[in-house]
C-alpha cells in the first residue's frame, strides 16, 4: 500500500492559512481604499473590506463543502476550479453588493462596469494566490521527501542491532528447537519486509501484527526475563498508521529497559479508543539506575518523526516516567 499523498486543499482548512487568507483581504481592502483620487476612504475600506470577505469565506466554503469530488482531480484542474469558484463567488457578492448599496458603492459607474472591475481584480488576485500556493506545495512536497529519507536515516541506526542478536539467537535455537528457530526466521523476515517498503501507512492491525512479532523474537531471546503483556479491543479501528512507528517504541523498551535489567521486566502494550482518536501505548519496566530511560531518544525520534510526517501533523507521540515504568504513548486521528 502507497502512502497517500496529503491533499493540497488540506493546508486550506489550517488557522493560520485562514488567518493569512483573512489578514490578505484585510490588506488587498485596505490598498483600493488608498488609492489616489478617493475621498472617504475609512467608508471605502469598510465597504471593500466586507465585500473581500464575503468573497474569501464564501469561496473557503465552496472548496470545504467540494473538497471530495476536488480531491480526485489533477493538480492543475484543481488550480482552475478553485479560480472559477473565486470568480463565481465575487460575481455573486458584487451583483448582491450592487443592488443593496446602488450609486453609493462607486458614483458614477453602471452596474454592468463595476462588475466587471471586480472580476478583473478578482481574476488578478486569483491568479497570483495561485501561484503563491503552487509555490509552497511544492516546497511542501519537497519538505516531506526530505523527513522521509531522514526517518530511513534514522531507522538505519536501529536495525543492525536487532538484525545481529536475532540471528544469533536463530543459530543458537537451530540444533536444540528447530521450530522456534523457524519461527523467529519467519517473523525476521516479515519484519524486514515491511521495512524494506519504506515509508507508508498500513493498518493498525498490521503494525500491531509486526510489532508482535518482533516481541515474540525477542521473547526467544530472553526467555523468563521478558514477560508480555497485551491489551486489545475485540474490534480493532479501521485506522492507518505509519509502518514501523509502533515497532520501534517495542524496540527501545527491549533495548533500554528490559536488556538492562538483570532480572528482566515486563513489555505491556495497550489500545485505548477515544470518540476522535486512538492512543497506542509501549510500557516497559526501567533500570534501576538513574536516568534509565534517557537512551530512548533516537528510536523515538524516528517513530515520532515517522508519525509526524506521514499523518500530516495530526498524529504525535508522548514519553513520560510513572511509577518506574517508561511509557510511550503513540496518538493517532480517527478520521
Amino acid at each position: 500500500m502507497d502512502t497517500p499523498a496529503p491533499a493540497p486543499l488540506d493546508a486550506l482548512w489550517r488557522p493560520t492559512a485562514l488567518m493569512a487568507v483573512i489578514l490578505a483581504g484585510e490588506a488587498l481592502g485596505l490598498l483600493l481604499a488608498l488609492a489616489p483620487g478617493t475621498e472617504g476612504w475609512i467608508v471605502r475600506f469598510g465597504l471593500a473590506s466586507l465585500g473581500i470577505q464575503w468573497i474569501a469565506i464564501g469561496t473557503l466554503c465552496a472548496l470545504f463543502l467540494l473538497r471530495r469530488p476536488l480531491g480526485r482531480v489533477s493538480p492543475m484542474q484543481l488550480a482552475w476550479a478553485c479560480l472559477g469558484l473565486l470568480l463565481a463567488m465575487t460575481l455573486l457578492v458584487a451583483s448582491a453588493a450592487w443592488e443593496l448599496l446602488g450609486m453609493t458603492m462607486d458614483p458614477g459607474v453602471g452596474r454592468a462596469s463595476f462588475v466587471l472591475r471586480m472580476l478583473a481584480l478578482a481574476f488578478v488576485v486569483g491568479l497570483m494566490g495561485l501561484l503563491i500556493y503552487q509555490n509552497y506545495w511544492q516546497a511542501r512536497q519537497l519538505a516531506v521527501r526530505a523527513k522521509q529519507l531522514e526517518l530511513e536515516a534514522l531507522q538505519a541506526r536501529i536495525r543492525p542491532h536487532f538484525l545481529f542478536n536475532t540471528l544469533n539467537t536463530g543459530a543458537a535455537l537451530v540444533h536444540a528447537r528447530p521450530a522456534d528457530a523457524e519461527r523467529l526466521l519467519l517473523d525476521l523476515a516479515d519484519l524486514f519486509r515491511s521495512a524494506l517498503r519504506g515509508p507508508q501507512q498500513i493498518p493498525l492491525a498490521e503494525e500491531l501484527a509486526l510489532t508482535r512479532r518482533y516481541l515474540e523474537i525477542e521473547a526467544l531471546r530472553f526467555g523468563d526475563r521478558l514477560r508480555l503483556g497485551w491489551e486489545l479491543p475485540d474490534a480493532m479501528p479501521e485506522v492507518l498508521v505509519p509502518s514501523l512507528s509502533i515497532q520501534p517504541l517495542a524496540e527501545n523498551a527491549i533495548r533500554h529497559g528490559i536488556e538492562r535489567r538483570p532480572d528482566g521486566g515486563a513489555v505491556d502494550v495497550a489500545v485505548r479508543l477515544f470518540v476522535d482518536h486512538v492512543e497506542i501505548r509501549v510500557v516497559n519496566d526501567m533500570p534501576g539506575t538513574a536516568g534509565g530511560g534517557g537512551g530512548h531518544a533516537v528510536g523515538l525520534a524516528s517513530a515520532r518523526e515517522r508519525v509526524h510526517a506521514l499523518t500530516d501533523g495530526r498524529g504525535r507521540i508522548e514519553s513520560r516516567t510513572e511509577g518506574g515504568r517508561y511509557i510511550a504513548s503513540v496518538y493517532l486521528p480517527l478520521a
